[in-house]
């Protein structure tokens, strides 16, 4: 039913853009939000702050189970998965703690909101990096699929 999906040695590359998009959309609503002052997009930035968050906590979960079984190379491991795997567990541990901020202080918190959009903007830039990571697995190494070859050396 789904030709591309069956080189897919896990699920993780079906989840992955779920959280990249509704947190970056999350924090351009909360921007938003803070800049035209406008509750409205304040309720928007919450919500999809909290599917950003919940999606993920999915992103990452399967990035952990699918972690042993990738086909790639040791210098690979060291070099792109390693950062990748800290960036993004760094991304969701301050999406987590963005989150938790964002229930209590619903939708958008009045005290520290500085400090909040600061941390979000941050959570943006790790979770950037973490994602260029990930891209040069997939794309530089395959690491995604069984369309060519294992493993491939790690190349700067």
């Amino acid at each position: 039913m789904l030709p591309g999906a069956q080189h897919l040695q896990n699920l993780h590359p079906l989840v992955i853009h779920f959280p990249l998009a509704l947190l970056m959309g999350a924090a351009l609503l909360y921007v938003a939000a803070w800049l035209l002052k406008r509750d409205s997009f304040a309720h928007s930035a919450f919500m999809v702050l909290v599917l950003g968050a919940l999606s993920l906590a999915v992103a990452v979960a399967t990035g952990l189970y699918a972690e042993q079984g990738v086909m790639l190379s040791l210098s690979v491991r060291e070099h792109l998965l390693q950062p990748h795997k800290t960036a993004m567990l760094a991304t969701l541990a301050i999406c987590t703690m963005l989150t938790v901020w964002a229930v209590v202080a619903r939708p958008f918190p009045t005290k520290g909101r500085p400090l909040f959009l600061l941390l979000l903007l941050m959570m943006i830039g790790v979770m950037t990096v973490g994602a260029d990571f990930g891209g040069r697995m997939v794309y530089d190494y395959n690491a995604g699929g069984t369309a060519c070859r294992q493993p491939i050396r790690f190349t700067k």
